[in-house]
């Protein structure tokens, strides 16, 4: 339960220059928050395959993809006419798409004049290719879609739908007593889309399908309880279990029945195989791997663990129920989203801790709980104070993934920095000198502990500065930096990278740079005088 690094996605992190840095204020695009809540790896028969995790932005309708190798931020998406992104999930068969959800339904004609019409609102599923990072298609749908999953095999995505009652307040929204879990037809869709078919919304030109109307086949609409949240599909591929939060039950879907509904020759609901009633406030499922699903319950502040194959044959399927401290939200088991779930170990993440840590303040601390469930019985194991909001989580065997220690300096991440060396025929490890063209000025640099390759950079008030640096030191973990005083940059250089950021130099006098990262007993006088003239 140590946390070795945090990586920066939507947010300014000036520990490595995110938001700051060229190649990350690309990214970026000048926004400055975000909301993440959901966080999912890449497969490849349903195993990890060790490339990438893909994490949600509630706030701004994005989706971030981070390299494992490099473990930071290397690409974001944009989702068109959605608000609200929540869930998201990846194929599982291979790496190919990414679908999310958008929670917010908003009228397809977002200019404000049809705002009172709730007919006109959608929310949509949207697939994104996880290669590309671009969207591929979006399908409208009833309701308002909150999890997603997807099967083992690349034939369904889905995601839980609430608001059937197409509200737009609390009262509203509570009216039916059941709501949808919609299992999204992949090869429909994807059939209907190079056939042409579909709408665009506004400016936007990714194909949307319709899929709101009753016996359409892009959509399954499954009837569960009312408000469901979680959806989670358990290691053998077959069964996918939805948590409805103001119902004590989860309903148990047999992906089998799926093919059948879409034809017709059965009803939806017909693929509940089971729907047992596991405590309060049910949110979220994990999996072991031997048969049995761990279920949060966030009104009881507890952990139920029941076995799926009792709960499909009509028995009591209540093996065990662990406090929690306190209302726990998200869960997760070490392999659980996978095929090769190994039933060690379980993470709780709690939204409160209730002074279970020190106080510091109003704003407290919250709590994760690693909990043993390799036997029969499960235990906490260890409690750790988290960054709030603790949302979701990952365990994941180490195996398949292969950070690197040192950059390539081939990495496609340098290409920016190599083009200008190049339109300007110099080396980035080996060049140190300043360059004019007009009111633009390059600065090639590099470092080795404790020094930077120039101790001086002159320009004009008013000067278009983009400085280089390149980390040539041979050591591993050995990282440098760049900060300027009183011109609000602050980057971080690893080993073997090279880091480029833009500034207008728009203050007189001489400015201090130096090294942010203490890399030598004389990391001091790693340091250099930017006059401005």
């Amino acid at each position: 339960m140590r946390v070795l690094k945090r990586i920066p996605v939507f947010n300014f992190d000036c520990t490595y220059g995110h938001g700051v840095s060229n190649y990350t204020k690309a990214l970026l695009k000048g926004k400055k928050t975000g909301d993440t809540h959901h966080f999912h790896l890449s497969y490849q028969d349903g195993w990890y395959d060790g490339q990438y995790g893909f994490v949600n932005d509630k706030a701004q309708a994005r989706l971030a993809r981070i390299r494992l190798d490099y473990m930071e931020t290397d690409a974001i998406c944009e989702i068109p006419n959605s608000q609200g992104t929540h869930g998201i999930f990846p194929s599982r068969h291979t790496l190919k798409d990414v679908y999310c959800n958008s929670e917010f339904a908003t009228p397809i004609d977002n200019n404000g004049l049809t705002a009172d019409d709730m007919d006109a609102y959608v929310a949509l599923h949207t697939c994104i290719d996880a290669r590309k990072m671009t969207p591929k298609w979006q399908v409208a749908v009833n309701g308002n879609l909150d999890l997603c999953a997807t099967d083992y095999e690349g034939k369904y995505s889905m995601g839980t739908c609430y608001n059937s009652e197409k509200g737009a307040t609390l009262p509203e929204m509570m009216g039916n007593d059941r709501d949808w879990l919609a299992v999204f037809n992949i090869a429909a869709i994807e059939k209907a889309v190079a056939a042409g078919k579909g709408f665009t919304i506004g400016t936007s030109k990714v194909p949307v399908l319709d899929g709101r109307v009753d016996g359409n086949p892009y959509v399954l609409y499954i009837p569960i309880p009312n408000n469901p949240h979680g959806v989670n599909v358990d290691p053998t591929g077959r069964y996918a279990i939805c948590s409805g939060k103001l119902s004590p039950t989860c309903s148990v879907v047999d992906l089998q029945k799926i093919d059948a509904a879409f034809a017709g020759t059965i009803q939806p609901r017909d693929t509940v195989v089971a729907e047992p009633e596991v405590g309060l406030g049910p949110l979220h499922t994990a999996f072991d791997g031997r048969g049995n699903a761990y279920t949060s319950l966030f009104l009881d502040s507890a952990v139920v663990k029941w076995s799926i194959a009792k709960a499909v044959a009509g028995e009591n399927p209540i093996l065990d129920k662990l406090d929690i401290h306190y209302q726990i939200g998200h869960i997760n088991a070490s392999n659980s989203e996978t095929r090769r779930a190994d039933g060690k170990w379980l993470i709780s993440l709690n939204k409160f801790s209730k002074d279970r840590f020190l106080s510091v303040g109003p704003m407290h601390p919250e709590n994760e709980q690693l909990v043993d469930i390799s036997g029969e019985k499960m235990r906490v194991a260890h409690d750790s104070a988290a960054h709030p909001e603790p949302h979701d989580a990952v365990i994941a065997s180490p195996e398949p993934f292969k950070p690197k220690k040192r950059w390539d300096r081939a990495d496609r991440k340098f290409d920016f920095e190599r083009k200008l060396a190049a339109k300007h025929g110099v080396e980035l490890e080996t060049t140190n000198q300043v360059i004019r063209e007009g009111n633009k000025v390059t600065v090639f640099m590099t470092s080795v502990a404790p020094n930077y390759g120039l101790n001086e950079v002159r320009v004009k008030k008013g000067d278009e500065v983009t400085i280089v640096q390149t980390n040539v030191d041979e050591v591993d973990d050995l990282s440098h930096g760049f900060c300027l005083s009183h011109y609000d940059i602050n980057v971080g250089v690893a080993p073997f990278e090279t880091v480029s950021v833009t500034f207008t130099a728009d203050k007189v006098g001489v400015f201090w740079y130096y090294c942010p990262w203490f890399c030598h007993a004389l990391h001091l006088e790693m340091r250099g005088r930017f006059i401005v003239s």
